[in-house]
């Protein structure tokens, strides 16, 4: 080896050598690494207790998905369907006719079916959580149609078979299970105020207003009980789509008793008053 082959060999071990602590230092996971996936499984139980609060917060004020456990709403829902209900669209406008709503029949109507109650506390809070996200159905609520809201003069049936509002007949055909009759009952009621005369739309298998005329307001249901209404299927998505209300209930006749009562009313208090104040004002001049 001569002197100039020492000379380059002195100049490139260092090389070398730096090459084989690089490749060290490479291979070593960095320490900042290591601080970042432990930082997320701390982080991970916060995230999804945070989930869970937003998602209460959304279920409890907002939106709340439902399971359709029954078939008394077919063929407008399904059994195994999924809703969406708007629980703030009741704190705008009121209650309308064809109105699909879902409503709590806590210490009121039976059950369309059972559910067998939890065995132990974990076993309820799945269902909590399942029921608040819709994958399993609630045991009290219901969902129907409303036919009636307070001050309608609901009745089946007139001479054709139809269900008559107001005493005018609303045409089913759209949304009533193929092969029902719009009831295979009669009744006659007029519905008290703040509270709602519910079908579903699967006559000859619902349990709705019509099963219980011997309950207090003779069938109908509180206002209060509504949850919200029920606007778009989400689930199974080939049946995804929004529940619109008929046209049949755009009738203007239908509205000639039930909005027009507080009206009629304010009309009925106030011209005494007026007819009381002209006698007084006569006896003064």
């Amino acid at each position: 080896m001569t002197s100039e082959d020492q000379e380059y060999g002195a100049s490139r071990r260092p090389v070398e050598d730096e090459v084989d602590v690089v490749a060290e230092e490479t291979q070593k996971p960095a320490k900042g690494d290591k601080e970042k996936k432990g930082s997320f499984w701390k982080e991970l139980p916060v995230l999804v207790v945070v989930a869970l609060v937003l998602a209460l917060i959304i279920k409890t004020f907002v939106i709340q998905a439902f399971y359709i456990p029954s078939e008394s709403m077919e063929n407008t829902l399904l059994k195994n369907d999924r809703v969406l209900v708007n629980k703030l669209v009741y704190h705008t406008r009121d209650i309308e006719r064809g109105d699909v709503v879902v409503f709590s029949g806590v210490d009121s109507w039976d059950g369309e079916f059972e559910m067998e109650e939890p065995s132990n506390p974990i076993a309820a809070f799945f269902r909590w959580v399942g029921t608040a996200f819709g994958v399993v159905p609630g045991e009290k609520d219901y969902i129907k149609r409303v036919i009636g809201v307070g001050g309608d003069h609901v009745k089946c049936c007139d001479s054709k078979g139809r269900i008559t509002v107001n005493g005018t007949a609303i045409d089913e055909e759209s949304y009533l299970y193929p092969g029902n009759v719009p009831s295979d009952r009669f009744f006659d009621i007029t519905v008290p105020p703040d509270r709602l005369w519910v079908m579903g739309d699967h006559r000859s298998v619902s349990l709705d207003s019509r099963s219980h005329t011997g309950d207090q307001g003779g069938g109908s249901i509180p206002e209060g009980q509504v949850i919200g209404r029920a606007f778009v299927i989400v689930w199974p998505f080939n049946r995804a789509g929004v529940l619109s209300i008929p046209d049949t209930f755009a009738q203007p006749a239908l509205q000639a008793l039930g909005e027009s009562v507080p009206l009629v009313a304010g009309f009925g208090l106030a011209v005494p008053l007026v007819l009381v104040r002209r006698r007084r004002l006569g006896r003064k001049r």
